[in-house]
């Protein structure tokens, strides 16, 4: 059977290649700490030696919108053009080609199906940055096939933060009954507190730091009980208008199961908080 040998939950700013990358004088203040932050934690995925990414995102409106926007998704193809027009304009992120993993992806889609997920599917899926930002980061040299799976954060009526829950411990049990030696990592991206043109976008910390200080500590103990008993759709609203990015990070610990992160760290930056967690569940299960 696959082993599952990480999984990484992070928030997907766009603007870090381009801020760490600018010459030193145009560089924002924080961009050094924000490169060494990121470096150190591209370690705990090289240490965990994968062979494929399960890659968890959404997609920003890209290619989905309020008139057709599936509630799961997972992508089939044998390999995925990324980045959009728009994200290389203003962001400066290049374009990618991403293998896919087909044999992987038709074993979970028909796992997540057996399980009470419907799926659905695209073999003509584009990756935005919510995919290739984690990439950037962790694994830069682009050279793993993923199995990329989107979710719905951004058009209502949501799933409920226990079906991100749910999803992610099918996930976890598809991975693990997967018949392949392979070595397998999790990646995914989402939010903390975010507000997206509205009045609190532009301040100096994320909309609500307090969500912020304890979403993480939430996500490094394994708490679920309690978010599952203190974040709603109501409460992520009132956290910022992007906030329900967070279900993503809740399904990600859902693969890694209640135990503590191994690794977590933070960085406030302008209008945002980003995250950086990652479980290794062999070693979690051994305790």
């Amino acid at each position: 059977m696959a082993r599952l040998t990480a999984v990484l939950a992070t928030t997907h700013h766009p603007f870090y290649l381009k801020a760490t990358t600018a010459p030193v004088e145009q560089q924002i203040p924080q961009a050094a700490e924000w490169k060494r932050k990121v470096e150190a934690y591209r370690e705990t995925l090289t240490k965990a030696e994968p062979e494929i990414l399960v890659m968890v995102g959404a997609d920003h409106f890209h290619q989905f919108f309020l008139d057709n926007y599936p509630q799961f998704l997972i992508g089939k193809a044998p390999r995925y053009d990324a980045t959009f027009y728009n994200e290389e304009r203003e962001f400066g992120i290049p374009k990618y080609v991403l293998e896919g993993h087909e044999e992987l992806s038709r074993f979970m889609h028909k796992g997540l199906l057996d399980r009470g997920f419907d799926f659905a599917f695209s073999n003509e899926l584009k990756l935005d940055h919510s995919i290739i930002c984690p990439i950037i980061t962790t694994r830069p040299q682009a050279d793993l096939p993923v199995v990329p799976i989107y979710t719905n954060i951004f058009a209502p009526p949501l799933p409920s933060p226990k079906r991100f829950w749910d999803l992610g411990r099918a996930i976890r049990e598809i991975i693990d009954e997967f018949p392949s030696d392979k070595r397998i990592a999790a990646i995914g991206s989402g939010h903390l507190s975010l507000e997206l043109g509205g009045p609190r976008q532009f301040r100096e910390t994320g909309p609500d730091p307090e969500f912020d200080r304890q979403a993480i500590e939430w996500l490094s103990t394994g708490n679920i009980d309690a978010i599952l008993a203190n974040v709603t759709h109501e409460s992520m609203a009132k956290s910022g208008n992007a906030t329900h990015g967070f279900m993503d990070l809740i399904l990600m610990m859902g693969i890694a199961g209640p135990i503590p992160a191994a690794y977590s760290d933070c960085l406030s930056l302008f209008h945002t908080m980003e995250a950086y967690l990652t479980w290794y569940p062999e070693e979690g299960a051994a305790r």
